[in-house]
């Protein structure tokens, strides 16, 4: 409690590393929004003021009301994100499982558009440059663009531990400059101020007049408020009063910026952009390319911290039986760093595929924003849902509801007019990984559903006797077996059959572990029941859905406690060791099931067996997963039969 309420508790340190972590994709959205909004048409002063008033109030009622506001409120135990929020519902409602996956899909496919767009939008600036016979020079900006996502990909091996220190200063300049620089062109032009009045928008998105878009408008608008959903997954790493605090000085600035564009924009009635990039149009020419530079290293940020924050969207899927049990590394000590090998190399490969896609950010935009729109909702429903449980009065829940469907469900509608554009690369990724989720979770409850069970206490008396049988060799003197069963008085069949049926498993004590991945993200509690006094011991841990799973570790620190309290005798049974005092073996017992061929399936899950264990063929033994001692497992195939096949016209014949 004391860590929780230190760590919601504003600071100056917070405040910086709120600025560097959190900001980066909201932060970078200024290289390419009024770019985007006023696309290849003539520039225009309802565009403009519309534009402007567009993104005033997105900024204000999407980011600010919705993310900052409320949502910042709906915390577990002081960590946020989509899955954060699933797991503090979803106890009361099974089909709340539906708005988390797809959530969690579309956040997922966002973090492989996001770098690209902003990586690029940032290095395009170079074009700017010109030499004294006024030629650009650089001409193609996709091979350095692919370097630096390279780069920053390799990168995720070491961890952000020495960087992200560097993090929070480079993002205050990044605001600071657009600030400044937005201030400066603002004072050419105060009368840019009235776009704040939200007759503007209104006249926009109502406006059928040539060289405006109207409520397509909304497409391009929605890219200012792209990044706040990350608001929310950071909770966790920031506390929330800092994110608060913060966001206000970063919400200055970014409006300072979006409307000095605005007032260079005003200054160029009726031309074209033509490539060109207002950010930079506002930076004197003396400071472009240092302009470019910090533009460029707020971009890397800005991608980290979707990486990073992917990294931990995937950890807690897992736990969450949302994904498969892939490989997860933890580079430093430091809270929150973790890298996963898998998603990093798929990351990368979409990154550059959609830089070599697209080569531009202005190709990129249309792609960006469909997915990330429909993470948006489906936060919303699920914070409805948790409004519900905490008795919020009915009416406020539905204006809550009508207000953000309506706003959200019309960037979705108006985003799906980039499908045909782009927007289909990023559904497809988002499909993809909605349909690895589904059949992971699906398949997973299948598994859970039809595991068999069996009293332990039947099986006290059988266990003993098999411990005393000196006619069997001895399989081990500690024979530890991971198993699924919650209950203290239950255990698998299929441990049973391992134990007594397809090789007898002689052992001095018999321990039982079972793990239960809890919905608050940081517990780590076990319970001993001894069932048996120095024969039978059950172990149930409860470990939060951000806690790694290292069993050997804590199975470790489980038994010196027990010894130490004089529970258990772990002293070799062997009588010429016992003498010396040395310490029995341990050994762990897995058990892998493969789908058998005796299954009689419906079609669907037939399908999704066959997938789910096409899936596992890929990834981590069920030992790895629990950070077992690869020298102390042993690893047994058991035969998944889920429904067994009931006719069979076998016929003999003399």
């Amino acid at each position: 409690m004391m860590e929780q309420k230190h760590k919601n508790t504003a600071s100056a340190a917070g405040l910086l590393v709120a600025m560097g972590i959190i900001y980066g994709d909201i932060g970078t959205s200024p290289l390419y929004v009024m770019q985007a909004i006023i696309g290849n048409d003539p520039i225009n002063e309802l565009m403009i003021l519309g534009g402007l008033s567009c993104i005033f109030w997105t900024l204000t009622l999407q980011t600010t009301l919705k993310y900052v506001i409320l949502i910042l409120r709906a915390d577990n135990k002081g960590e946020g994100g989509i899955f954060a929020l699933f797991a503090l519902v979803r106890r009361h409602a099974k089909w709340l499982t539906l708005p988390a996956i797809i959530g969690g899909a579309t956040l997922l496919a966002d973090g492989i558009i996001t770098p690209p767009i902003s990586v690029s939008s940032a290095v395009e600036g170079l074009k700017m440059l010109k030499t004294k016979e006024g030629l650009p020079y650089v001409t193609d900006t996709v091979p350095i663009v692919i370097v630096i996502l390279t780069g920053l990909f390799i990168f995720q091996i070491l961890g952000t531990k020495v960087v992200g220190k560097l993090f929070g200063p480079i993002m205050l300049l990044w605001f600071s400059m657009l600030a400044i620089t937005g201030l400066l062109w603002i004072e050419h032009d105060w009368s840019i101020l009235r776009a704040v009045s939200p007759h503007y928008a209104w006249a926009l998105l109502t406006s059928h007049q040539a060289g405006t878009a109207g409520f397509w408008t909304l497409g391009a608008v929605f890219l200012c408020t792209t990044g706040a959903e990350a608001l929310y997954s950071d909770l966790g790493h920031c506390g929330r009063d800092n994110i608060r605090i913060s966001w206000i000085f970063v919400k200055i600035a970014l409006l300072l910026q979006y409307f000095g564009q605005g007032a260079w924009l005003l200054h160029h009635q009726g031309m074209l952009l033509g490539g060109r990039k207002p950010i930079f149009e506002l930076l004197p020419r003396e400071f472009l390319f240092t302009g470019i530079c910090i533009a460029t290293a707020a971009a890397v940020i800005a991608s980290q911290a979707l990486i990073s924050g992917s990294f931990t969207l995937i950890s807690e899927a897992i736990r969450l039986n949302f994904w498969p049990k892939v490989r997860l590394i933890y580079p430093s000590d430091q809270k929150g760093q973790l890298y996963v090998p898998s998603i990093n190399i798929f990351l990368w490969l979409g990154c550059v595929g959609v830089v070599l896609w697209f080569k531009e950010s202005s190709n990129m935009e249309a792609a960006y924003g469909l997915a990330i729109t429909l993470t948006m909702l489906m936060t919303t429903s699920l914070m409805a849902y948790y409004l519900h449980i905490k008795k919020i009065d009915m009416w406020w829940i539905l204006l809550f509801l009508v207000v953000y469907i309506s706003l959200e469900g019309a960037f979705l509608v108006a985003n799906l007019q980039k499908f045909s554009h782009g927007g289909y690369v990023s559904l497809f990724i988002a499909g993809v990984i909605l349909l690895v989720m589904y059949v992971w979770f699906r398949a997973t409850r299948i598994k859970k559903d039809l595991t068999e069970y069996e009293k332990l206490s039947d099986y006290v008396e059988p266990l003993k006797e098999l411990s005393r049988d000196e006619t069997i060799p001895k399989y081990a003197t500690h024979l530890v077996f991971m198993s699924n069963a919650g209950r203290v008085s239950d255990i698998e069949s299929k441990i049973i059959y391992s134990i007594f049926q397809r090789r007898p498993k002689r052992a001095d004590i018999y321990w039982f572990v079972h793990v239960d991945t809890l919905d608050e993200p940081y517990t780590m509690d076990y319970k001993v029941t001894v069932i048996e006094p120095d024969d039978i011991i059950k172990v149930n841990f409860k470990l939060g859905f951000r806690v790694e799973q290292r069993i050997n570790l804590y199975f470790r620190k489980v038994v010196e406690e027990m010894v130490a309290r004089g529970e258990v005798d772990i002293t070799s049974r062997y009588k010429s060791l016992n003498e010396q005092n040395v310490i029995g073996d341990f050994r762990f017992v897995v058990l892998e099931k493969f789908l058998s061929f005796d299954n009689e399936l419906p079609l669907m899950d037939r399908l999704v067996m066959k997938f789910y264990f096409f899936l596992k063929q890929f990834m981590n033994s069920e030992d790895k997963w629990f950070g077992l001692d690869s020298d102390a497992v042993k690893l047994e195939k058991v035969p998944l039969i889920i429904k067994p096949i009931s006719k069979c016209n076998l016929r003999r014949v003399d």
